[in-house]
């Protein structure tokens, strides 16, 4: 039936799959934002909460790094704490980028979105 057609039964096909492939992509963006990392510093006395998406959402700090004597040190496992929290957000996010290409049958180092 698609004899004459040529390439555009193909064509159909990859319409398709290029549907769903945006459609997958829409999901995952939307569970990027409810997925949270955390990231601490100074042996878990400085927590930070991310999303996947790198939002950071909450800070939990052991009132003992509050001496006035250390303020750089307080600042320094805050600021650790955060980037740790970035880092594995941004991990998480690849590693969920990754899983995605993989099910939809893309090669492994693509990278989406484009």
């Amino acid at each position: 039936m698609f004899k004459g057609l040529g390439g555009l039964g193909d064509m159909a096909g990859m319409m398709k799959k290029a549907q769903e492939m945006q459609t997958k992509m829409a999901e995952l963006q939307e569970s990027l934002e409810t997925m949270t990392v955390v990231g601490e510093s100074g042996a878990g006395l400085v927590k930070a909460t991310a999303t996947a998406k790198g939002v950071l959402t909450g800070l939990d700090i052991d009132p003992t790094i509050f001496n006035p004597d250390e303020k750089e040190v307080a600042e320094d496992l805050i600021l650790a704490a955060i980037k740790d929290a970035q880092a594995k957000a941004a991990q998480r996010s690849e590693s969920e980028m990754s899983r995605l290409t993989e099910e939809l049958g893309l090669p492994k180092d693509m990278n989406l979105p484009f």
